[in-house]
C-alpha cells in the first residue's frame, strides 16, 4: 500500500501530515509510525500527525511522538495542522478544531499560524525549576547560557529522574535576553532528543518567566534554534488565559512511501 504524505516544518520542528479523513491509516502500527519518522529509513520527523474529520468542528488533530506512540498536545504540530488544513481546502483563515487537549482556535495569513493553547492555573515553582502542563508537561529551567548545555544529556538525566520517571516531562533551559525575550533549548520526551523548536514548550516557558518574574511583559519573543516564534497571554493572578503561539508554519514537500 502507497501512502501519500506531507511534510510540514514550524521552525524547524518537522512533521509528517497525512489526510486521514476517511480513516484508512493503521494508527495502532507504532512500528510503522516509528520508522515512517526515522530520518535514516523513513521520511523522517519529530512527529506524525493525522488530520481526521470532527462532529462538531473542522477537524481533528492526532498527534503521535516520533516513537511512534500517541503523543500529548504538539504547538508546533497544531500550527502545521492549521496550514495543512488550508493548503486541502478544509479550512481559510480561520478555524477550530479537536485536540487531545480539547478545542483550539487559530487564524493563518501568509505562513504565520497563531494557534490558542489551553489555559494554565497551575504552576509549581521550585528553587531550581518551575513545572507546568501547556497541553504537554513542561520542566523549565533559568540558566546563564543555553549555548554550552549538553540538553540531550541534562534533559534525559531530568525526563527520567524524580518526580517525572517512565511517563516524563519535557525540559526546557532557558536563557533571559531581555525583559520581553528568553532563548530557549528544549528536550523533548517522545523524541528523546533536543529538537529545534517545541511549541508547548516556549509558551510554558513564558508563562513560567512571567511567574518567576522575569517579565512583566504579556507578549514575550522566544528565539529557538529554529527560529523565532512568540507567545501572549492574559494574566489575572495565578490564571493565565487567552494564550496565543504565534510563527511560521511551511509546507516543505510532498510524495509517496511504501507502507
Amino acid at each position: 500500500m502507497k501512502l501519500h504524505f506531507y511534510k510540514y516544518q514550524g521552525t524547524g520542528n518537522d512533521f509528517i501530515m497525512v489526510d486521514n479523513r476517511s480513516l484508512f491509516f493503521p494508527k495502532k502500527d507504532v512500528q510503522l509510525i516509528e520508522k515512517l519518522c526515522n530520518r535514516r529509513f523513513g521520511i523522517g520527523a519529530d512527529g506524525l500527525i493525522l488530520l481526521e474529520p470532527s462532529k462538531q468542528q473542522d477537524f481533528t488533530m492526532v498527534y503521535y511522538n516520533a516513537d511512534g506512540n500517541e503523543g500529548s498536545m504538539c504547538g508546533n504540530g497544531g500550527r502545521c495542522l492549521v496550514a495543512f488544513a488550508k493548503q486541502l481546502g478544509v479550512i481559510e483563515n480561520e478555524t477550530t478544531f479537536d485536540a487531545v487537549d480539547g478545542l483550539h482556535y487559530a487564524s493563518i495569513e501568509n505562513e504565520i499560524v497563531s494557534l490558542k493553547m489551553i489555559d494554565v492555573s497551575e504552576i509549581l515553582e521550585e528553587k531550581t525549576h518551575s513545572f507546568l502542563n501547556t497541553g504537554s508537561p513542561h520542566h523549565v529551567t533559568f540558566c546563564n547560557t543555553v549555548s554550552t548545555i549538553n540538553v540531550k544529556e541534562e534533559g534525559a538525566k531530568i525526563r527520567y529522574g524524580a518526580p517525572y520517571f517512565k511517563t516524563g516531562s519535557n525540559v526546557n533551559f532557558v536563557e533571559v535576553l531581555n525583559d520581553q525575550s528568553f532563548k530557549v533549548r528544549t528536550y523533548e520526551r517522545g523524541v528523546e532528543d533536543e529538537t529545534l523548536a517545541c511549541g508547548t514548550g516556549v509558551t510554558a516557558v513564558a508563562i513560567a518567566a512571567h511567574k518567576a518574574n522575569k517579565t512583566t511583559k504579556n507578549n514575550i519573543k522566544i528565539e529557538v534554534l529554529g527560529g523565532n516564534l512568540e507567545v501572549s497571554f492574559k494574566n489575572e493572578g495565578t490564571n493565565y488565559t487567552n494564550v496565543f503561539l504565534k510563527g511560521p508554519a511551511q509546507f516543505v514537500f510532498e510524495g509517496d512511501i511504501d507502507i
